[in-house]
């Protein structure tokens, strides 16, 4: 059987199947599971641990360990759920392990810097320059002002608004009640308004600056047209 034709026939395969054919550590299926939840997964990670190598080795290690216990998948919720709850344990492990780090480093008098290596979901635009430019911009105060949420709304600001998962599939992946999920999310949501509004302003004033070869090509156009150059 073809390569594309196996990878078809995966996708028509409901979660149970799937997971009987990934603890028979059939490729096809792994590829197939880790293609469809990497990006949810991820960022449910860097919500958490707020850094993108840390977010990226955390849910390699929980596919790994979820495929390992694979054979404990009951199907009560979706496979994409079922992962989502090891990621979410696998992140708050690595967090509290760094936190205990931490703490012994401080009762040693050393100070530890935070230094952010990436931004989350720094992907390739297409565009001007100058648009590139003014977008990333304002991803980037987005992205930091995400990044200043306190974890339990940054958390949920992330499924509810990111990555469009309901209240219900939200509540179910978090293990909490919608009501909490809904005043987390209104709350993230009211936070990142303050925090937006000032810095929000001062990015705008700057954006999509009129440079360069655009600038240039202006000048010349305006010229040709006016003085009959």
């Amino acid at each position: 059987m073809k390569p594309n034709t196996r990878i078809q026939t995966c996708e028509a395969l409901d979660d149970a199947a799937l997971a009987r054919l990934i603890g028979s550590r059939d490729a096809d299926a792994v590829r197939l599971v880790t293609q469809r939840n990497n990006q949810r997964l991820f960022r449910t990670a860097w919500s958490i641990l707020k850094d993108r190598e840390d977010a990226e080795d955390a849910v390699q290690s929980a596919y790994l360990r979820a495929f390992g216990a694979i054979e404990s998948f009951e199907a009560r919720s979706t496979l994409s759920t079922w992962l989502m709850r090891i990621t979410i344990n696998e992140a708050l492990g690595r967090k509290r392990a760094a936190g205990r780090r931490r703490a012994q480093l401080e009762a040693a008098s050393v100070t530890m810097l935070d230094d952010y290596r990436e931004k989350l979901m720094r992907g390739s635009m297409t565009g001007s320059p100058d648009g590139d430019y003014a977008r990333a911009q304002l991803r980037q105060v987005m992205e930091r002002a995400i990044a200043d949420l306190p974890g339990d709304f940054r958390l949920v600001f992330v499924l509810r608004e990111i990555e469009g998962l309901s209240v219900e599939e939200t509540a179910e992946a978090l293990d909490l009640v919608p009501g909490t999920v809904k005043t987390r999310h209104l709350r993230a949501r009211r936070r990142l308004q303050q925090a937006l509004a000032p810095e929000m302003k001062s990015a705008l004033a700057g954006s999509f600056p009129f440079a360069g070869a655009d600038c240039e090509s202006m000048t010349e156009r305006v010229v040709a047209a006016y003085c009959g150059a």
